[in-house]
């Protein structure tokens, strides 16, 4: 029933990583006479917030929910400014995609090195984001 104390910490370091390495280079949107992609871009940089307020007792199914929202919104970001910006959106899609598949293949109780491993997934999908936040910085501040 519980799972080690090793292994739940791990989930948390990793989200915990992810949403302070993404919010270094976040910039909010805001604003009608802005693109309407700087909306969505402020909604997935909410929701990779969401990933630090994560409980430790949220485990792997709940990093695995949020990554399920962060999927959404990234898809819809990508729509909405795949035409203006398509390398910087084919970058987010592809990086999240990755990570949320590599959750998704983590057992139910994985090893702390199983979760580590997501560390180059998620540096990734930061990287990309935040290349997509340095391209529509202009845009969208």
């Amino acid at each position: 029933m519980s799972r080690p104390a090793r292994q739940t910490p791990a989930v948390r370091l990793l989200a915990v990583a992810l949403a302070a390495a993404l919010l270094l280079g976040a910039a909010g949107c805001g604003g009608s006479s802005k693109p309407g992609y700087c909306a969505d871009r402020t909604r997935l940089e909410n929701d990779v917030k969401g990933l630090a307020s994560l409980s430790l007792s949220s485990g792997v199914s709940g990093l695995q929910a949020q990554l399920k929202t962060i999927q959404s919104d990234a898809n819809a970001l990508v729509a909405s400014a795949r035409s203006d910006f398509p390398t910087e959106t084919g970058a987010v899609r592809t990086s999240v995609d990755t990570l949320v598949n590599s959750i998704r293949a983590l057992p139910s109780n994985p090893s702390a090195a199983q979760v580590a491993s997501l560390a180059t997934d998620a540096s990734s999908v930061v990287n990309a984001v935040r290349g997509f936040l340095d391209a529509t910085k202009s845009k969208c501040s």
